[in-house]
């Protein structure tokens, strides 16, 4: 993990939580924390990591995440263990 991806997560679980983190960094992280990608229909996308599985939609035509899919991959990263 870089130093973009530790910002990263520490954006992820900042308080409040930060709505204008751009999707890309997200999933940046995701990839280097050892998740695999899924691509589904359309929009949705599957990260998948030790077993553990977590869907999204990325955000369109915004590259920003809204605060309440911030708020499902700071959970999905709690399960897989991982805080700042």
């Amino acid at each position: 993990m870089n130093s973009k991806h530790r910002k990263t997560l520490e954006a992820i679980f900042s308080d409040p939580v930060n709505g204008n983190l751009e999707w890309s960094r997200i999933e940046a992280l995701l990839i280097a924390v050892g998740c695999r990608v899924v691509e589904g229909h359309g929009s949705a996308v599957t990260f998948e990591n030790d077993g553990r599985r977590a869907n999204f939609h990325r955000p369109h035509p915004r590259e920003e995440a809204l605060k309440y899919r911030v708020k499902q991959v700071r959970e999905y990263l709690q399960q897989l263990g991982m805080t700042p």
